[in-house]
């Protein structure tokens, strides 16, 4: 029996308590030890594929290996920052990263917006209606993002695609949509915005099924209007999923690479050509493999920026 005011422990614990110091440092270190064999496997594969490399490429941004090095990798000489101080005057390189720059600049933004009307909508519909909309927004998610460019390539086909079909129908001529630098960057944006909407909108319609309810019922007892619920409810209630949404978003869009290496090789003149594809071209294309860690440093840098500015600004006061 135990007094008046006090609990038992559960036998486990009162064994803990009754063992000595020895035999429990002992069985905690066991445990510990388990825990890294069964950890074991995935850290083992994490250093040699991923921690290795990043490392490696790291050292090769400050050498010139090039293709010469391919057969004696060792073979190669440290020039300290000139791969970076020659990306300033590359003029290949400046163009692709205007390119990238109006990629986010204009895709983040559109992006997030649509993303977030949809989930709205999507969240006030009808059940049957809701389930159906969702999978048909994220459908292009889970889809191969080189069968997306594909398709998309043949529907923007100047002669046979389905788009000027739709304007010859009318009476029109449609426009060269790849081909004129002009429409090719906005035509890649999009295909880019068009394919990233779905996972916006799941992680929306997410956050707003957390929100709850009766302060949108004591938003409208107060006569507040529809869009002024939005405004004080919705949206600073959904500020840590904007700001998770937002940093993901930026993410992929500054590493847009499939859509206009599918569709346009980066063409016409370099119009599409974005900093991930510029990387590619030198690393695999060039075998300058050590002028191509330094461009992806350089990107790694502005993701992580970027990333240190959206935190400031979205996050919670």
């Amino acid at each position: 029996m135990s007094k008046a005011g006090t609990t038992l422990a559960p036998p486990q614990a009162q064994a803990a308590l009754k063992a000595p110091p020895g035999p429990r440092k002992a069985r905690s270190e066991q445990q510990n030890l388990a825990g890294w064999l069964f950890a074991l496997p995935w850290t083992v594969i994490f250093m040699v594929f991923m921690a290795l490399p990043i490392l490696v490429s790291f050292v090769l941004s400050f050498t010139d290996f090039g293709i010469a090095n391919l057969q004696n990798p060792f073979n190669l000489h440290f020039i300290g920052g000139q791969n970076y101080t020659k990306l300033l005057q590359d003029q290949t390189f400046q163009q692709s990263a205007l390119n990238t720059l109006i990629i986010v600049v204009i895709g983040v933004p559109v992006n997030i917006a649509l993303a977030l009307m949809v989930a709205i909508g999507v969240n006030r519909g009808v059940s049957f209606v809701r389930t159906i909309f969702r999978v048909g927004y994220y459908l292009p998610v889970v889809t191969s993002f080189v069968a997306i460019a594909v398709v998309w390539r043949f529907l923007l086909d100047p002669d046979a695609g389905l788009v000027n079909n739709v304007f010859h129908m009318v009476g029109l001529q449609g426009p060269n949509w790849l081909g004129n630098p002009a429409l090719a960057l906005p035509s890649v944006i999009f295909v880019i915005i068009w394919r990233n909407i779905g996972s916006g909108m799941i992680i929306f319609l997410a956050g707003l099924q957390g929100i709850d309810t009766t302060l949108y019922e004591a938003g409208k007892i107060d006569g507040a209007a529809t869009f002024a619920l939005f405004r004080y409810i919705t949206l600073p209630m959904l500020r840590p999923t904007l700001l998770f949404v937002s940093v993901l978003t930026s993410i992929g869009f500054l590493q847009a690479f499939q859509e206009p290496f599918v569709m346009t090789q980066g063409g016409p003149l370099n119009h599409t050509l974005t900093t991930q594809m510029y990387l590619y071209q030198q690393g695999f294309n060039f075998f300058n493999l050590g002028y191509a860690s330094a461009v992806g440093y350089v990107l790694f840098v502005v993701i992580v920026i970027l990333a240190v500015i959206q935190f400031r600004v979205l996050r919670e006061a």
